[in-house]
């Protein structure tokens, strides 16, 4: 495996960083950050933050309150506004002529933010390598305007809703969730919404439905469910920044619904909507129902027979399968039912 990028030029002598503390921005889990010193990292995905923790990291969701650092690294992500937002937000903390490193592979779109940033900053080097590039710069004492603009605002949808920038379906709802509410029945007792993002299919069911006690949203993306949470008011909604495939909860659900991501940086995986199916019938009770929408050409039938014992397609529209699953195969109990034993 091939270090990092920052490793590799420090060792070249092409980069020296100044001493003093580390901001690294989007984090990864499995990211060598051992060479640059003493690091703070901020990582809203909870499958990374989590690694990070366990590796004995300081990790945070959001930026610090306090204090200036000597150097900041931004991983970029797929989505280039999420990732010039994380840019100018690391000047910012930033000492003036301190250093930011911005790093990232070219299918994550490198070469792209390199030249938006090299049309306000002054670059001072770059090392190309592994299919990716590191690029720095020294930050001056008055950030120029045009770089406070990359700081982009939430949009408000036509529902009234609050949109992450960057972010899954930042324009609005998208077509899948919007025909998974149109055609989900009515749902009773405690519900879960798995990937719930900044909360439209668990808003539009709360309201529409009062046969609800609690309905669970579960996001790993921090901002997303920081969204949601304002976004939501209702008090059944309890909202939890998790791993899906990692969450246990309280106590089984009596129904789920969830618009499964597909996506590990810009390369489609369906292996995550296979987890996501299978952490649905870990959670579900042995009557629960599960009902899902997916893009039609996503190879999910054998999850879902793998892990439930009946199932139906409840339709298939605009090129977008719902499915409604039930008999949750292989019951794990949760915490609450192993304490009645």
């Amino acid at each position: 495996m091939t270090a990092d990028r920052w490793i590799l030029a420090l060792e070249a002598g092409e980069l020296v960083l100044p001493s003093g503390p580390v901001l690294v921005m989007h984090a990864r889990g499995d990211a060598d950050l051992g060479a640059l010193g003493d690091v703070h990292c901020v990582q809203g995905f909870a499958p990374d933050h989590d690694r990070l923790a366990a590796r004995g990291l300081p990790v945070t969701p959001d930026l610090p309150d306090e204090g200036q650092f000597a150097v900041a690294l931004v991983q970029i992500v797929k989505a280039k506004a999420a990732s010039m937002g994380a840019i100018v937000s690391a000047l910012g903390a930033l000492a003036p002529g301190g250093l930011l490193l911005v790093d990232g592979q070219k299918a994550e779109g490198i070469d792209a933010i390199l030249k938006t940033v090299r049309a306000s900053f002054a670059i001072t080097g770059s090392y190309a390598k592994a299919h990716g590039k590191l690029f720095w710069l020294t930050r001056p004492a008055d950030l120029p305007e045009a770089a406070l603009g990359w700081l982009a605002e939430p949009i408000e949808t036509e529902e009234g809703y609050l949109t992450v920038p960057g972010g899954f379906s930042a324009d609005g709802p998208d077509r899948g969730s919007e025909l998974l509410v149109a055609l989900v029945p009515q749902l009773v007792g405690r519900v879960a919404d798995l990937g719930a993002g900044w909360g439209y299919v668990a808003g539009e069911i709360l309201s529409e439905q009062a046969g609800i006690e609690a309905l669970d949203l579960i996001e790993a993306d921090y901002a997303m469910l920081t969204a949601a949470a304002a976004n939501i008011d209702d008090p059944r909604a309890r909202f939890h920044w998790a791993d899906v495939t990692r969450f246990q909860p309280d106590a089984a659900y009596d129904a789920i619904v969830a618009n499964p991501p597909f996506h590990i940086g810009r390369h489609a995986d369906p292996a995550l909507g296979r987890a996501f199916i299978a952490a649905a019938a870990r959670m579900l009770g042995p009557r629960g129902r599960f009902f899902m929408v997916a893009n039609r050409h996503l190879p999910y039938e054998d999850a879902l027979k793998a892990a439930f014992g009946t199932g139906r397609l409840l339709g298939e529209l605009e090129g977008y399968k719902i499915y409604e699953a039930a008999k949750p195969k292989r019951q794990t109990p949760t915490a609450k039912d192993a304490s009645k034993r």
